[in-house]
């Protein structure tokens, strides 16, 4: 049961109240409208059967020819129809089953439906009908290959690499014309038939022929596709790209930057007048106003795309060189999106200790073979899932919210107390008996860490990072980063004020507080079990504002630092950590670092940093009370905000208008949460072979970037800390990202009401 009206802890409001006047609400919270969501069926293929080699030993065996799809079409009961290299299949259960009636034993180019629900079938060896879910054979029609058939209510015409056929009083009689034989596509608008051959478009008028092969009249003369709009207008798709005529003339042509890709196969307009183009990079679509495309593994088991056809429902049944693709749409909001992408963390990626991030897939793509996998990062994306769930619990006062919560936050408890130290934390625990985790304990030669440290000075020697827990059950992992303790102490504090009770704030400031002492005892570094600072956790004054090496961290830890002495101060109660904030803002000059707390340059520019940003400038907001200190990390976060503006993230976003208040793109943030995928498996997506997107040099990360933002169902699954601009990504399907990344700002957006209740 939802409780939107729920009254918050005395605790929150009292913290929350401190916060500003919130400008970003003025104009009211988005609305949580209903939206289509897309998304795809399991692919209609068959799995090759294996052989065995000259060994014995099993080998994949070849591709099955019904995979190999040229056509498809619904007919008016429904039934979806595929032409393959081996014949009709019939897709039914989203699987292919061999149609009744006569066999075809090669292949099927055309398939096309009649006002009358017989399907047109052109094949190989010549026409076949398809009567009530049974083929036969069309006796005396002409001879294969039919490479084209045309169907319309007063018109039945065939093509072949003789010509043309019209079939007229039953009977078929050949349509003599001037045309080229190697014909791909037939149409007839304004009641001018139109033939689509290798050497160009032939309209035929009455008993006049006309031939478009000039380049100002076309694109390409190497015709693949014909398709007529809603408004009459006809579609020519080549090799060259779409033009677009009326009555002969050419009016308008999509090309080149104009088009994901100008290779064009199939053109299809659906039942609401989208028209959908095939092509070697998948299949883009036009709303009359902007292409979108569909492609890679997500959507598509191959990106060559041969035909489209739709069903009453919406759904897009897509032809492909190695099977066929259901895109189907189902209504949702933002709110049913969100318990989507909750069952999803639940059933695969929450593992013990109660750790949340991605998880394996040892059969690319399968997520049947999945299994819990460690990494890096499993204390910040726990963290993340602790915060998200304690938004949801203030919001609804779901039981289950707050459980989730309590078991993320008891394994990142966990974290620390594993180590068997005063305060450090461990990165993740695996139990002993994993045979396989990353970065596994080694050994580095003088050579090997010479090579290292020429590479980066900062590197340090990590022989030994995973230990033995004290009872032998765990095996922890040392080396923690900045990254951990910024989604650790972002976590407490929200955990904290929205979900923990008398007991549990306890609990809560006793952790904080052995962690805190820790890092201002060591120095304000984040001592190893070794008794030296991990690699990345520093941010003391001599290493940030005295070595060089640390400058481009400086501002950023700098902000990290102070909002972990925050949300000490606030749940402890205890004043000497403002004393060290104190300190640190006035007497090492931390007050100026963090006006600059990102510094964004032409061949240094880390997502990184912005999402650990994201994670502590809430700390310093809720709990600080000095007007003069708020007053200086606003203008902090005016310098961390405005290089990602742009890119309308809703956690960048949310943060920024529930602190700060201005524009934040509200609109594009929620455009963004409704268009994330709800696949989320690593898929490899290569936007670096679109026309329609330039490829910059800015090296990002070190990473080929596009010169816009695309939409986040183009992109390669995503996270805040990753360049949204990157090209091309993916871990070839061996892997499911946790949708806690989409949570989080869903839920936070929620709780600082800048999403409506549905």
């Amino acid at each position: 049961m939802m409780f939107p009206d729920r009254a918050i802890s005395v605790s929150s409001l009292l913290a929350f109240a401190l916060m500003p006047l919130n400008l970003a609400l003025a104009n009211g919270p988005i609305v949580d409208l209903p939206f289509q969501q897309e998304y795809r069926d399991p692919f209609i293929r068959t799995e090759p059967a294996p052989t065995k080699d000259e060994q014995g030993q099993e080998k994949p065996g070849p591709n099955p020819k019904e995979n190999d799809a040229r056509t498809v079409a619904v007919d008016q009961r429904g039934r979806v129809w595929a032409g393959t290299a081996d014949g009709v299949r019939q897709i039914a259960d989203g699987k292919f089953a061999q149609a009744d009636g006569q066999k075809i034993d090669g292949p099927v180019y055309d398939l096309a439906v009649g006002s009358d629900g017989v399907v047109w079938v052109g094949a190989w060896n010549g026409v076949y009908r398809i009567v009530d879910g049974r083929i036969e054979r069309e006796e005396g029609g002409p001879a294969g290959p039919i490479t084209a058939v045309l169907v319309t209510k007063d018109r039945i015409v065939t093509a072949n690499d003789k010509g043309l056929d019209e079939r007229v009083g039953g009977k078929w009689q050949p349509l003599p014309g001037p045309w080229a034989t190697t014909i791909l596509d037939l149409a007839i608008a304004d009641g001018d038939l139109y033939v689509a051959a290798w050497s160009g478009l032939y309209r035929k008028s009455g008993d006049v022929v006309t031939r478009f092969a000039k380049p100002s009249e076309i694109l390409s003369r190497n015709l693949r596709a014909l398709a007529v709009g809603p408004d009459g207008r006809l579609w020519v798709g080549s090799r060259g790209g779409i033009d677009v005529y009326r009555a002969g003339r050419r009016e308008k042509s999509f090309a080149g930057e104009a088009l994901p890709s100008s290779d064009i196969l199939s053109l299809s307009f659906d039942r609401e007048g989208r028209l959908w183009v095939g092509t070697t990079l998948g299949t883009a679509r036009y709303d009359g106003k902007a292409w979108s495309l569909r492609h890679s593994m997500r959507w598509l088991p191959h990106d060559e795309v041969r035909d489209a056809a739709f069903s009453d429902d919406g759904t897009a049944w897509v032809a492909t060189k190695d099977g066929v693709s259901a895109i189907r749409r189902r209504e949702m909001t933002l709110a049913s999106k969100a318990d989507y992408f909750q069952k999803q963390v639940r059933d695969r990626h929450v593992r013990p200790p109660g750790l949340v991030e991605r998880c394996r897939l040892p059969k690319p793509g399968d997520l049947a073979s999945f299994q819990p996998g460690d990494t890096d990062n499993d204390g910040l994306f726990t963290g993340l899932y602790v915060a998200a769930e304690s938004y949801r619990y203030a919001v609804t006062g779901a039981a289950d919210a707050k459980a989730n919560a309590a078991e993320a936050y008891a394994a990142m408890e966990f974290l620390q107390t594993v180590t068997g130290t005063p305060g450090f934390v461990a990165r993740t625990v695996i139990p002993t008996e994993w045979r396989s985790m990353a970065d596994s304990n080694r050994t580095y030669t003088e050579q090997e860490a010479a090579d290292q440290r020429a590479d980066e000075a900062r590197w340090k020697k990590v022989e030994n990072r995973w230990r033995k827990s004290a009872d032998g059950k765990w095996l922890w992992k040392g080396d923690t980063s900045s990254d951990e303790m910024s989604g650790h102490f972002y976590a407490y504090g929200v955990y904290y004020d929205l979900v923990a009770d008398k007991k549990e704030k306890e609990r809560v400031a006793n952790l904080v507080r052995r962690i805190m002492d820790y890092i201002i005892d060591g120095g304000y570094v984040f001592r190893d079990i070794d008794g030296e600072a991990t690699r990345w956790a520093v941010w003391s004054p001599e290493k940030l504002n005295g070595d060089p090496n640390w400058w481009l961290e400086r501002g950023i830890n700098s902000v990290e630092i102070l909002s972990y002495l925050t949300v000490a101060r606030h749940v402890t109660g205890d004043e000497k950590y403002d004393r060290e904030i104190e300190k640190l803002l006035n007497e090492h000059g931390y007050a100026k670092n963090i006006l600059v707390s990102m510094q964004p340059e032409p061949d240094y520019f880390t997502y990184i940093g912005f999402q650990l940003l994201a994670l502590v400038y809430p700390g310093l907001m809720t709990y600080e009370k000095d007007a003069d200190r708020r007053e200086l990390y606003l203008q902090s976060m005016e310098s961390w905000f405005s290089p990602v503006r742009h890119d309308a993230s809703p956690l960048y976003g949310y943060v920024y208008a529930a602190f700060k208040g201005g524009d934040y793109r509200p609109e594009e943030c929620a455009a963004l949460l409704r268009d994330v995928p709800l696949d989320m498996i690593e898929w490899n997506v290569h936007n670096s072979k679109r026309q329609d997107v330039k490829l910059v040099e800015k090296p990002v990360e070190g990473v080929v970037q596009t010169d816009r933002l695309l939409p986040a169902s183009e992109r390669a699954v995503f996270r805040w800390d990753r360049d949204v601009y990157r090209a091309d990504g993916g871990s070839e399907a061996r892997e499911e990202a946790t949708s806690v990344f989409w949570l989080l700002p869903y839920w936070m957006g929620r709780h600082y009401n800048l999403i409506a209740a549905p």
